[in-house]
């Protein structure tokens, strides 16, 4: 079959491997009619996550045809799925707590010693993104086998749901919806999102819906500005204004009552934290670049409440501690439970409240991702999100 393959920082390629097969009786093979590049996977493409490996099949956005079951998966031959990124067995400790991200047991024994060096306790299995996460094939390919089909894969019921409104619960729609969530939002309440992607999109639509009465987007891209606009957003370009004084002056001082980091460990800027981040990064004397969450604790209000969707990945410096410690924050974050939201969002979807399509830009067959993720990575104001088709070609994409 054919797969997006790693090989290095910026080297992405479409290549014959081989076809996926079922090793344990609660596998499926799901023949990928949908896959989309995630803001995520530009982590991976950029160098910066550990553990991974050439030849390394990415993504994990992705949805299609069961065309081949274990003996223990409760899936059908023909059934269309989508299927959440994070791997989860559903029967450990953290699964029983609908802590689905923090899954005990998806990720394989021989894979679990560095992510518990480098982060104190094993991340769960996650499709397509580095052997600290299991070393699991991802979806950005013509085939791909899911481990535990009777927990993670979601049985689209209705038919008439083509693929791309259905699609990014995945992973960015409840990754927004969880983001906003870990906020507590309460009625009259103002959230500020930092950052303007897929996800940053999402987390402000979900805000408005959690009862928030003002969200300010903060990016600077002018397309993705516009975007927040549409839903009724404040917006602030970084690169025209003080962040800081701004959100002060627009909150009477007191600062919002929640922010979102929906930029994680790759900020834009010429701020000097910033450039000294990146250059430690490139020195290999340091691996996250932190300004935006540095910003966002010194931000937001006393007693507020903080949360990290973006990505992250190993340490940074300066983290302000005391100034989270003395006003009192909230910080939550982690890899979104999107089992958990499945069902809900789904229903969302078909009553027509939610809407994933206005995101997408661009469609290309499976053969341009390469060129994909150079233009996701190049061109984010104009690409705002890429699916990737297999089996279509160009021409009957444009049609």
């Amino acid at each position: 079959m054919k797969a997006i393959t790693w090989h290095g920082k910026h080297d992405v390629r479409c290549e014959s491997v081989d076809d996926p097969e079922i090793l344990n009786p609660r596998d499926a093979i799901i023949r990928i009619t949908s896959t989309a590049i995630c803001g995520s996977d530009l982590h991976l493409y950029d160098g910066y996550v550990p553990q991974m490996m050439p030849g390394d099949i990415l993504g994990h956005e992705f949805m299609g045809e069961v065309v081949e079951i274990g003996a223990k998966s409760t899936l059908k031959k023909g059934q269309r799925v989508i299927v959440p990124f994070p791997i989860a067995c559903g029967q450990c400790f953290h699964c029983s707590k609908q802590q689905y991200s923090c899954c005990d047991n998806s990720n394989p024994a021989d894979k679990m010693d560095f992510g518990r060096e480098q982060l104190g306790q094993p991340m769960a299995g996650i499709f397509g993104y580095s052997h600290l996460t299991g070393g699991y094939a991802g979806g950005q390919a013509e085939y791909v086998r899911v481990p535990y089909s009777d927990v993670g894969p979601f049985v689209i019921p209705d038919d008439s749901l083509e693929d791309e409104k259905v699609l990014f619960l995945t992973d960015i729609l409840p990754t927004g919806w969880m983001a906003a969530e870990n906020c507590d939002i309460q009625p009259g309440d103002t959230v500020a999102v930092w950052g303007c992607g897929p996800v940053g999109l999402f987390a402000v639509q979900s805000a408005f819906l959690m009862g928030a009465a003002r969200v300010i987007a903060i990016d600077h891209f002018p397309h993705r500005l516009e975007l927040a606009k549409k839903f009724g957003a404040e917006t602030l370009n970084f690169e025209e204004t003080k962040v800081y004084e701004a959100l002060q002056d627009m909150t009477g001082g007191i600062g919002p009552d929640a922010s979102i980091d929906c930029v994680g460990l790759e900020p834009h800027g010429l701020y000097v934290d910033n450039i000294i981040d990146q250059i430690k990064v490139s020195t290999f004397l340091g691996t996250d670049r932190g300004h935006v969450i540095r910003q966002i604790i010194m931000a937001t209000r006393k007693g507020g409440h903080v949360s990290i969707p973006g990505v992250y990945g190993g340490f940074i410096d300066k983290f302000p501690i005391g100034a989270m410690m003395e006003k009192g924050l909230t910080v939550k974050t982690g890899q979104t439970h999107v089992q958990k939201y499945t069902q809900p969002l789904y229903t969302a979807i078909a009553e027509g409240k939610l809407d994933m399509t206005f995101l997408i830009s661009h469609r290309m067959p499976l053969e341009a991702g390469p060129e994909g993720f150079q233009k996701f990575h190049d061109e984010q104001d104009t690409y705002t999100k890429i699916v990737l088709k297999p089996g279509m070609s160009e021409a009957k994409l444009a049609a």
